[in-house]
């Protein structure tokens, strides 16, 4: 019991530390996410403002078109130990391949992290690009060549569709699963009015061309900072609750061999009385 009792103290002082490490990543990485937010909102200010405009402007990824092929871009974790914050993502996806695919030709899957991968590639999903070792805080070339790719897969038509399914960062205590269209890019006419106040050099297609795939690879990079804000959020609830239980279980343990120990001091004093009484 004593034995029980100790290596569940030291369980607690891990997991108790783990806490705290989980909790300064999730600052920085809520910081990170934030921060990106007023470039995603100004890009997205300026596609919208061309896009809405009076001009004949025309760009693939602003068509829709007949969606023979899905790619879905999932972001899970490398790590373990982040409560349900994998499989919610995971559960997700093939509920949603289930209901609308009949094969696997219909979809392929673009996938980062670890989880997402071994998850995947265990059930012979096809996965056609994918990172492993995603840095706690991300730079946005970390996910340069995967987002380009993706973004490229889209134009050259390998796929008609782009989704991307992660977990959205509410709080420290609330993630939630989000799942959305990035390709084609619709309704911009709700990001933002025609601008006057913009000068096109040399029109406004070509910067559009350029334009346009830099704010959808930005989506992407918006979600992951949103994914891993969310997963170090996870971490440390799920190591909170790790040493809360941790607590808990030591406090019955302890209560338990308490009990135990009176018992035999009881049962010792029992005997040396009855011991006196007989020699009387």
């Amino acid at each position: 019991m004593k034995g029980r009792i100790d290596s569940t103290k030291k369980t607690k002082q891990i997991t108790g530390a783990m806490q705290m490490v989980s909790a300064s990543k999730m600052s920085k990485a809520e910081q990170n996410a934030k921060g990106f937010v007023p470039y995603a909102d100004k890009i997205q200010e300026v596609v919208a403002s061309i896009a809405n405009s009076n001009t004949d402007v025309q760009h693939p990824m602003l068509t829709k078109r007949e969606v023979k092929k899905t790619g879905y871009l999932v972001i899970t974790s490398d790590r373990g130990l982040v409560g349900a914050y994998n499989s919610h993502v995971l559960k997700n996806l093939m509920n949603t391949i289930q209901k609308r695919h009949q094969s696997t030709d219909e979809y392929t899957i673009i996938v980062v992290g670890r989880k997402g991968y071994d998850y995947c590639k265990k059930r012979n999903l096809p996965v056609s690009n994918s990172i492993i070792g995603m840095a706690d805080h991300p730079t946005f070339a970390d996910i340069k060549d995967l987002a380009s790719e993706t973004v490229q897969m889209y134009s050259d038509g390998e796929i008609d569709e782009l989704n991307i399914i992660y977990n959205h960062y509410v709080s420290a205590i609330s993630q939630q699963v989000t799942a959305k269209k990035l390709l084609p890019i619709e309704n911009l006419h709700e990001h933002g009015a025609v601008n006057n106040d913009y000068e096109y050099d040399p029109n406004q297609e070509q910067i559009l061309e350029v334009l346009l795939p830099q704010y959808a690879e930005s989506l992407i990079f918006g979600a992951l900072l949103d994914g891993k804000a969310s997963e170090h959020a996870a971490s440390m609830t799920a190591m909170r609750s790790a040493t809360d239980n941790a607590s808990d279980l030591i406090d019955d343990l302890s209560l338990t061999y308490n009990r135990a120990r009176q018992a035999a001091i009881t049962q010792e004093i029992t005997e040396i009385v009855g011991g006196v009484a007989a020699l009387e």
